[in-house]
């Protein structure tokens, strides 16, 4: 026979599955409303802030609600077997039905408290280096590393790579989904690209810190290499960068930063996504003037071509992630002792080793230990010079990634990559030919005080002297023959 309930029965969401649900749904609601007021007055935003506010807060909120009708659902089949609605009722009369409204009351509480706290870690979490070189990003591993070592290791990765402004704020929600869904499903290639077109404008990020006015006078500088003979031979260079500015009550106007100064601008076109191949370039001046530069063989509509303005990126393109060489990491470490210079052969060998194919950092690094020991067998100084090697290799080199120097060009100087030399090469003129962008005049950006070795270093030539080759005169670019590895 089936049962009658009187018309005011209680609702079916009386029941304490439905009361879990709907303290879930409240939880979670409060996290919402939390992160979406620290999203909103962050300073910075941050792509995978909106993945946790957006994506799983709701996915728990749902979750609540799904449980409060589950409860209700089961509430329903209960009654409809004849059992009655179900007995959740508190009668404060009652010292057990007062126990459990404290206990339900003070789990709530708490509950909403580490909501609160957690919510609040989360936030902070995913807005540091850490959340998004390691815990989201392990493919970032050689990104992580590099910026530990890097000059800009207690800059936030957000302040670069997002910074302010809605725009920004929407492109990279954008984004971030995007890089969750890559990570997610492996979609991401190897080595990761440098996001160049993604990245904003330089004045709205670098110049936060440092701005053109800031730039002032000349940077003294000493390189320490070694030869790769087999004494390794040292050879020094000591010399003045001319790094400019643009204010004149701080030193004189021009220098290296003279092509992102106010009131100069810097346009060109270049030929390949790596931006190393730059055939086109005009030039705007404080005054207005405006000149054309281009190569020989350059016959392109520029109408049909990105133009792109230079900023800091197009010089300073590593400057939170720098991957060093083999030969300016040994050469570096020879200078410091890490690796004794009197092991005879000892860089040459050295970058050799480094730039051997491995398949993983582990392999690598017995892979080094083993090579030296069997090109220096019984020679104790090849301990300390194993350990720097190992050093080396983890912190430059990701063989899981295929990440290392080689894969990323950094255009400051023009060493190991053109840098400079990209329109600084003598082939880029005036359509009349009777102007040249600068090239091969050292002094233009630079003064040698001193090079060489021993006394040599003490003679200083503060008129600059001109660069002296170690082995002998060589009149073309760097880049002819130094690429960073033997």
């Amino acid at each position: 026979m089936k049962t009658e309930f009187p018309e005011n029965r209680p609702s079916l969401f009386r029941n304490w599955v439905s009361f879990v649900g709907v303290l879930i749904g409240i939880g979670a609601l409060f996290s919402f409303l939390l992160l979406f007021t620290l999203d909103a007055i962050s300073k910075f935003s941050n792509p995978y802030v909106s993945l946790l506010t957006y994506l799983a807060v709701p996915a728990v909120l749902i979750t609540g609600i799904a449980l409060a009708f589950f409860g209700a659902w089961l509430e329903r089949r209960r009654r409809a077997k004849g059992t009655g609605p179900a007995s959740l009722q508190i009668d404060l009369n009652s010292p057990r039905d007062r126990r459990v409204l404290i206990t339900f009351i003070s789990g709530s509480v708490v509950f909403l408290l580490l909501t609160a706290i957690g919510s609040y870690n989360a936030f902070n979490f995913t807005e540091s280096v850490t959340f998004c070189g390691e815990t989201c990003h392990k493919v970032m591993e050689p990104e992580k590393v590099t910026h530990d070592h890097g000059p800009h290791a207690r800059v936030a990765c957000v302040e670069c790579h997002v910074g302010k402004g809605v725009s920004w704020f929407v492109k990279s929600k954008i984004s971030g989904s995007y890089q969750l869904y890559s990570v997610a499903f492996k979609k991401y290639p190897t080595p990761i690209p440098t996001p160049i077109k993604n990245l904003r404008p330089a004045r709205d990020t670098c110049e936060e810190c440092h701005w053109p006015q800031s730039f002032v006078g000349n940077l003294d500088r000493t390189f320490n290499y070694f030869q790769s003979d087999a004494t390794n031979s040292p050879y020094s260079i000591r010399l003045l960068l001319k790094i400019g500015g643009s204010d004149p009550r701080h030193g004189p106007v021009g220098g290296i930063h003279w092509h992102n100064l106010p009131g100069n601008k810097v346009e060109y076109i270049a030929t390949d996504n790596a931006r190393q191949k730059i055939p086109w370039v005009r030039v705007t001046d404080a005054q207005g003037k405006v000149t054309v530069f281009k190569t020989k063989n350059f016959t392109n509509d520029i109408a049909q071509a990105e133009l792109r303005t230079m900023d800091c990126m197009d010089c300073h393109t590593r400057p939170a992630h720098r991957y060093l060489s083999p030969e300016k990491a040994i050469n570096q470490a020879m200078a410091l002792n890490k690796i004794d210079p009197a092991i005879p052969w000892i860089k040459t060998n050295a970058m050799f080793i480094l730039t051997r194919t491995y398949k993983t950092a582990v392999e690598a690094k017995a892979s080094i230990a083993t090579a030296l020991a069997a090109k220096y067998p019984n020679d104790e100084r090849i301990k300390a010079t194993t350990t720097t090697l190992q050093e080396i290799y983890a912190d430059n080199f990701f063989p899981e990634m295929k990440a290392n120097w080689s894969s990323y060009p950094d255009n400051v100087g023009h060493m190991i990559f053109p840098g400079c030399f990209r329109c600084h090469d003598g082939l880029h003129k005036t359509p009349d030919l009777s102007q040249t962008i600068k090239a091969n005049d050292c002094n233009a950006c630079h003064t040698i005080l001193a090079q060489g070795a021993g006394d040599e270093l003490n003679q200083l030539a503060p008129a600059g002297q001109k660069f002296k080759h170690p082995g002998g005169d060589y009149d073309g670019g760097c880049t002819d023959c130094h690429n960073g590895g033997p």
